[in-house]
């Protein structure tokens, strides 16, 4: 039996990025295979061993339909991930021969023929582990990074806490986390150390206590900063769906940061989780990708839709009369977004390029008000990085092509914002100061949440045309114990972060109306501002007003 050098077709696309060396990034390829594999490039029909696409940026947008492959297809779009697609292809190919390997003769089986159905599933089996065994993979001074809010794994997370006595120092980074976040609890600060970039409700006493720290960052820049090492990621622990029938996973729910991650972390522990929604985008990943598997079905994570009250269906009128046809939507999560959403039901042709979805977009999908005909790019599709809400959506984007979840530096990046037509951005504040400026993150010095995306589709709306950012917001803040706080200030409260700077907001809405702010003088913003705060505090803000400017309102 003479061994054959498999052959690897390179297919590139259509090279829109000027800075995009095609030749340079195949011959660092070849040079790492060396005699190992053969090249050629891609033919229509013309089947090959291994596909290499190579891509000029993160869209990857040629389809690769017409290009047929027996052993898997890799994707290059970033020159510093050759070394992973390359281990990538490796995996493929070792599985591969060791297929081969088992079988006597001059010619594979013919279930290995027939696509390289057994090359999968036999290393899919050489991965598999329990949750126990996999996270003993974790090691004292680790970093570990938890995926994104409903992709975060619970049985994996579950494990590292429950062997909590075998770690010392172990760090965990992650943005919003559903999860009970046990790590984070007093007593367990000798194993873990939470450094999360975005605090949620399961780490703020942590962080506030000063048993955890915080890293603020924009949501756009984060698979950038684990790209180049600024952000360390040793072990990620993330969820799947489970394979199709070519050993492809599906992150699902949250693509976001945690595609990215795959890539830059020494170490890949999945959880395949059957109740995971197979979701179209870019975050479909070979299951080589993957060091340990560990098959667990359980729930994931629930957010129940909120009441919506009288005070957040005025505000969603105001909004709703700031968006026109055709219009280009992202929206958050809570009471102030879904109920935009009832006023939106006699618009056309709205589109939705948002950082994440709930479920009070599914009856504007269904009743055919969002179509995202007019979108500029991705048109037809709703273009999220993530998604969280009830089983209703998760079971609305399963396999679902008007749903595409993509990675957050394309999602997030000010620069695909500012290309959408007419994009309207609606985010929230805690609190907002008589120049406009936003504190949507802290309570003085106590870290509350992050920056999140806010600020991302903002400058993206500000760099485009026709677009509008809006800070959506009750005026005042109703407490447990029932004492009202108000949100529009004179000052931020001392320690608070500036999250969205003054220069911009267009607009600020509370139940009471609407304030431009984009292009305004100090002095006009502030008299906007006073005119939509709650009336049992204007009289405060009038006197702020009269010694900030030297004049009575």
């Amino acid at each position: 039996m003479t061994d054959r050098v498999p052959l690897c077709r390179v297919k590139f696309c259509g090279g829109c990025n000027p800075r995009y060396d095609r030749g340079k990034a195949l011959a660092a390829v070849k040079e790492h295979f060396g005699e190992a594999l053969r090249f050629a490039y891609a033919e229509e029909g013309r089947p090959c061993d291994l596909l290499l696409y190579i891509a000029g940026c993160v869209n990857r947008c040629t389809a690769l339909d017409a290009y047929p492959f027996e052993t898997g297809c890799v994707c290059l779009w970033d020159e510093s991930l050759i070394r992973e697609v390359c281990a990538q292809a490796e995996d493929m190919l070792c599985a591969r021969a060791a297929v081969r390997e088992r079988h006597c003769g001059d010619e594979a089986p013919r279930e290995f023929m027939g696509g390289g159905i057994l090359d999968w599933r036999e290393l899919y089996k050489a991965k598999l582990c329990t949750a126990d065994a996999a996270v003993k993979r974790i090691k004292s001074g680790d970093t570990v990074v938890l995926a994104h809010c409903v992709g975060e794994p619970p049985t994996l997370v579950e494990a590292m806490t429950q062997n909590a006595a075998q770690y010392e120092n172990v760090e965990i980074k992650h943005m919003v986390s559903l999860g009970p976040g046990a790590y984070a609890a007093p007593g367990m600060e000798k194993h873990f150390r939470i450094n999360p970039l975005f605090a949620s409700a399961n780490t703020r006493g942590a962080i506030a206590e000063h048993r955890g720290d915080f890293t603020p960052a924009f949501f756009h820049e984060v698979p950038k900063l684990f790209r180049e090492g600024k952000l360390r990621a040793d072990v990620l622990l993330l969820q799947v769906s489970p394979p199709d029938e070519h050993g492809y996973t599906s992150l699902g729910p949250s693509v976001d940061y945690t595609l990215q991650v795959i890539s830059s972390a020494k170490t890949v522990i999945a959880q395949v989780n059957a109740q995971t929604p197979f979701t179209y985008g870019d975050g479909i990943v070979h299951i080589s990708a993957f060091d340990c598997i560990v098959e667990a079905d359980t729930p994931i994570y629930e957010i129940q839709p909120p009441k919506i009250g009288d005070t957040e269906k005025a505000i969603g009128e105001h909004c709703a009369s700031l968006i026109e046809d055709g219009a280009t939507l992202q929206l958050g999560i809570g009471a102030i977004p879904d109920a935009v959403m009832l006023f939106l039901k006699n618009k056309k042709d709205l589109g939705i390029h948002s950082e994440m979805i709930s479920d009070g977009t599914l009856e504007l999908f269904e009743s055919g008000v969002i179509t995202g005909a007019r979108k500029s790019m991705n048109k037809n599709r709703m273009t999220v990085t993530f998604l969280m809400g009830t089983r209703k959506l998760y079971d609305f984007a399963h396999k679902n092509p008007a749903v595409e979840v993509r990675p957050v530096d394309y999602v997030n990046h000010p620069i695909i914002i500012s290309r959408q037509y007419k994009m309207i951005a609606i985010n929230s504040a805690l609190e907002v100061d008589l120049m406009g400026q936003v504190n949507a993150e802290s309570i003085g010095i106590r870290q509350f949440s992050g920056v999140g995306g806010q600020v991302d589709f903002m400058r993206g709306v500000a760099m485009g045309e026709g677009g509008k950012s809006i800070i959506a917001m009750p005026s005042v803040t109703v407490k447990k114990d029932g004492s009202v706080i108000p949100k529009i200030v004179p000052f931020l409260e001392q320690g608070s972060a500036i999250t969205t700077s003054r220069n911009d907001v267009d607009y600020v809405v509370t139940e009471y109306g609407t304030a431009l702010l984009k292009a305004q003088s100090l002095r006009q913003r502030a008299k906007n501002l006073i005119a939509v705060a709650h009336p049992d505090h204007r009289d405060l803000l009038a006197e702020a007003y009269e010694k900030r400017f030297g004049e009575a309102l």
